[in-house]
C-alpha cells in the first residue's frame, strides 16, 4: 500500500510528490498524458519561482525579465496596436513599475518537466499517460483505479492527493465542494521578437482582463479570461486584432478562483487548481499551489487521517487574506471607465509591491472603503 497517490502532476502535484518523497514517504504519482502538455497557463511568474525549482533550471526556463506593467482602459482598437504595445497612448495608458526585476517569463511547459523530474529524482513513482477514471475512500485507505498503456489497475494508498486541476474528479469522487467560480481562458502566441520589460493589461475583457507578454526570443504571449456566458473567444478576437498581428499554438483552460470552504475529506485532499489555490486578481496558480502542496507535505501525516485539519488550517492561515484581498483587487476591473482612469491615474508609477502577496502593500480595509460602494456586488 502506498501512502499517497497523487493524482495530477502539474506544479502543485509534482512539488507535493518531491516533497512527501523527501520526508521518506512512498509516493504514486499519474498524470492524464505527458506532464506538461497540453499548455494551458500563462508563463508569466514572480520571482519567487526559483525557489521551487532544482539546479540548472534558471538557465533552461528563463525568458525575460519583467519590471513592470502598462494597463490600458479602453482597448486596443482605441489606438492603433503599436501605441499600446509601446505605451504611447498617454490618454489610456498608467505604467506600475519597479527598478528592480518585478517577475519573469518562462517555459511554462518546461517548469512542469522540471518539476517533475525533480519529483521523480526525490523517489516518487511518476507515471504518465495514466487517466484515474474511479477514486473510492474507505475508513481505512483509498482505492484509485488508473488506465495506462498497459491496462487498467487499481491501486490502494493511504491517501489521496487531488492535484487535478479546475475538473478535478478526484474532488467529485470525494464529494468535496467546487471552487466559486470557473473562469474561460484564453492563449495564442506570435511570433514577434520583442525584448521589451513590460506586459500590457487591457481591463477589456468583463469582470476580468487581457494581456500581452513578451517572451523575448519566443515570441509574445497574448491572453484573455472571463465568465462564463462571456464571448470569450469574440473578445480574444478583437484584442489580436487591435495588435494587428497574427497568433498561433491557441489553447484554452478553466481559471478556478475562490476556495471552496472544504478541500479535505477522511482520507483525501485537493491541492492547487482543485483547490482553487489562486489569484483572484490574476487567475495565477503556480505559487499558491505549490506553497500549498509544502504545506500538505508539513503537515499530513498518512497514518493520521485527523493531521488533515493541519493541512486545512495552514494553507489558510498563509494566503486566505492574499486572496481575499485578491477579490477586492478584482472588483476594480469592473468599476465605470471614468473611475479607472482616475484611480490608476492616481496610483500609477513606482511601486513596491510582491505580485504574489499584494497585502505587501494594499490594505484590504483600505480597498473596501474604496470599492465597496462603487463595485457592486
Amino acid at each position: 500500500m502506498y501512502d499517497f497517490v497523487v493524482v495530477g502532476v502539474g506544479p502543485a502535484g509534482a512539488r507535493f510528490s518531491r516533497r512527501a518523497a523527501e520526508a521518506g514517504y512512498d509516493v504514486l504519482a499519474f498524470e492524464q498524458g505527458e506532464v506538461g502538455d497540453p499548455l494551458a497557463c500563462s508563463g508569466h511568474v514572480s520571482t519567487d519561482i526559483w525557489e521551487f525549482t532544482g539546479e540548472g533550471a534558471r538557465e533552461e526556463l528563463f525568458q525575460n525579465d519583467v519590471y513592470g506593467a502598462r494597463f490600458h482602459v479602453g482597448g486596443p482598437h482605441d489606438s492603433n496596436g503599436s501605441a499600446d504595445r509601446n505605451g504611447d497612448d498617454e490618454r489610456d495608458t498608467y505604467p506600475f513599475y519597479k527598478r528592480e526585476v518585478v517577475s519573469n517569463v518562462i517555459d511554462r511547459v518546461g517548469l512542469d518537466r522540471h518539476l517533475a523530474d525533480l519529483a521523480r529524482k526525490a523517489g516518487a513513482d511518476v507515471r504518465d499517460h495514466h487517466t484515474v477514471t474511479d477514486v473510492r475512500e474507505f475508513d481505512d485507505r483509498v482505492e484509485v483505479t488508473a488506465k495506462g498503456p498497459d491496462g487498467t489497475d487499481t491501486y490502494e494508498a493511504k491517501m489521496v492527493a487531488g492535484c487535478d486541476g479546475p475538473r478535478s474528479r478526484v474532488r467529485d469522487a470525494l464529494s468535496l465542494p467546487e471552487p466559486g467560480e470557473l473562469l474561460h481562458g484564453v492563449l495564442a502566441f506570435s511570433d514577434e521578437p520583442d525584448d521589451s520589460d513590460f506586459v500590457d493589461v487591457h481591463l477589456t475583457a468583463p469582470r476580468f482582463f487581457a494581456w500581452r507578454i513578451p517572451r523575448h526570443e519566443g515570441g509574445v504571449e497574448y491572453g484573455l479570461a472571463a465568465p462564463p456566458g462571456v464571448q470569450v473567444n469574440k473578445h480574444f478576437q478583437e484584442l489580436i486584432d487591435g495588435y494587428d498581428i497574427d497568433v498561433s499554438h491557441r489553447c484554452s483552460g478553466l481559471i478556478p478562483v475562490g476556495p471552496p470552504d472544504r478541500v479535505t475529506s477522511r482520507r483525501g485532499f485537493l491541492i492547487g487548481d482543485a483547490a482553487a489555490q489562486t489569484k483572484p486578481f490574476t487567475g495565477g496558480g503556480i505559487l499558491y499551489g505549490m506553497t500549498s502542496a509544502d504545506h500538505a507535505a508539513r503537515e499530513i501525516d498518512p497514518d493520521r487521517p485527523t493531521s488533515l485539519a493541519a493541512y486545512e488550517h495552514a494553507w489558510r492561515d498563509d494566503l486566505e487574506r492574499e486572496i481575499e484581498l485578491g477579490h477586492w483587487l478584482r472588483r476594480a476591473y469592473s468599476l465605470p471607465e471614468p473611475v479607472q482612469r482616475v484611480g490608476l491615474r492616481a496610483a500609477s508609477g513606482e511601486i513596491d509591491v510582491h505580485m504574489d502577496r499584494p497585502t505587501s502593500v494594499f490594505s484590504l480595509e483600505h480597498l473596501k472603503a474604496m470599492l465597496g460602494s462603487d463595485s457592486g456586488s
